[in-house]
């Protein structure tokens, strides 16, 4: 579930989102009560796709869709339009009801065996459901649908319509969560929402879009073949969701390797303890700070955790693991070391290319590397103790023609000022 914000509410988009959703829901179930379930037999195939789709879900971290068989069941219910040739009659709202009550419905095992029910992806999805059948069901069963694409080779780019503005929906609605989840991370790491709606719509181009044409090509075959369509056709989607599981573990393991190599410089006395995780800490609130998301944050997050890697070729240790006032030949070759052990640990080359040019001129660096320059540099001055966070922040803001970016430094001011201001050496 979402994290309430500090003063332990949830916040006001999240409240809206799930009053929208829930409140659809409740609408849905009604009508569909009131004046029956059309086709039971459809919508027991589609529930049970969607049930079947939670119920296998990881419970990943970070993960943007560990239910890809359940998306694209319901999406597949929302475009169908007839089933072995004849027109169906469910329409919109019992789309939103069968997926509110399968969602429901597995969501009680998973929560009798301790596992986590993610609220907030459910009513997305209830929402963006809703979405696509409202835009679908009514043009398709009154006839408009036919006579602006007609009945042939065209008519498959009504459905595909209609997913395009549904990927649009839920990228609107996805950003705005993960903007109020930033927000109750606390007051230094708060994106734009823009640079998160620019992510999701890039995020489309992956799962999403398998999830997307799953869901369509399962609408057109259950029109062709009937309800056991979605047995065959959602077969190379499970596929999908283990190959996504593989690389989350691999990219896990690689994450805890990297998080191994931070440490051993703390543990051999060539930096403080706690330093390299307080520089990707401050670094990663900085970088959403100036607006990165989604994989460039995560290679800052990297790069930050590794950037003093290059320190274990040192004989003596520096003092205090200060290297931002060594020489500037020293700082790259360390620098340079330091690349050149990220580039064999998997971490990525553009992790690896941070990490080596973190020494260089702020004109010739990329935007991650002046970021983990400027916060590495912030921490060996508050360690050095001169005159604490606002000491090193002016030591900073002097460097600013040529060791540290303007617009960094005071982006790094202004996550430090909500934060209090407290020193980067404190835990």
């Amino acid at each position: 579930m979402r994290a309430p914000d500090a003063s332990g509410q949830l916040a006001p988009a999240v409240l809206a989102v799930r009053g929208a959703a829930l409140l659809l829901a409740l609408v849905a179930l009604a009508h569909t009560l009131v004046h029956g379930l059309a086709e039971p037999g459809l919508a027991l195939v589609f529930g049970l796709l969607v049930a079947a789709g939670e119920l296998i879900r990881r419970d990943a971290a970070g993960e943007r869709e560990p239910a890809p068989l359940a998306a694209a069941g319901a999406l597949a219910y929302a475009l169908l339009g007839d089933s072995a040739g004849r027109p169906t009659t469910h329409g919109a709202l019992q789309v939103i009801a069968v997926v509110a009550v399968a969602q429901a419905l597995a969501a009680v095992p998973r929560g009798a065996c301790g596992r986590r029910t993610d609220a907030d992806r459910a009513a997305r999805r209830t929402l963006t459901v809703g979405f696509a059948a409202v835009c679908f069901q009514p043009l398709y069963h009154s006839g408009q649908a036919e006579r602006w694409f007609g009945d042939g080779p065209w008519f498959p780019l009504f459905p595909l319509t209609v997913l395009a503005l549904t990927a649009l929906c839920d990228a609107v609605l996805a950003a705005l969560l993960a903007r109020s989840a930033a927000r109750a991370e606390g007051p230094g790491a708060l994106p734009p929402y823009g640079s998160l709606l620019v992510d999701e719509v890039r995020a489309l181009a992956g799962t999403g879009t398998a999830i997307g044409v799953t869901g369509v090509v399962t609408a057109l075959g259950v029109a062709v073949a009937g309800p056991w369509a979605p047995a065959v056709l959602c077969g190379p989607l499970l596929l999908t969701q283990v190959s996504a599981r593989r690389y989350a573990a691999v990219r896990t393991t690689c994450r805890q390797t990297m998080a191994s190599l931070a440490r051993a410089t703390e543990i051999a006395g060539y930096t403080p303890p706690g330093h390299a995780r307080r520089v990707a800490a401050l670094a990663t609130a900085v970088g959403r700070e100036l607006g990165l998301t989604g994989p460039r944050l995560t290679v800052l997050e990297h790069a930050a955790l590794m950037h003093d890697i290059g320190q274990l070729s040192l004989v003596d240790p520096v003092a205090g693991g200060a290297t931002a006032l060594l020489p500037a030949a020293e700082q790259r070759r360390i620098a340079l070391l330091g690349g050149a052990v990220v580039r064999r640990t998997g971490a990525g080359p553009a992790v690896a290319a941070v990490v080596e040019r973190q020494a260089d001129p702020y004109r010739e660096q990329p935007l991650a590397a002046r970021i983990v320059r400027t916060v590495n540099a912030y921490d060996d001055l508050c360690g050095e103790g001169v005159g604490g966070p606002l000491g090193a922040l002016e030591q900073l803001r002097l460097g600013t023609g040529h060791d540290h970016q303007p617009q960094v430094v005071e982006a790094l001011g202004r996550v430090l000022a909500r934060g209090g201001l407290t020193p980067a050496g404190a835990g």
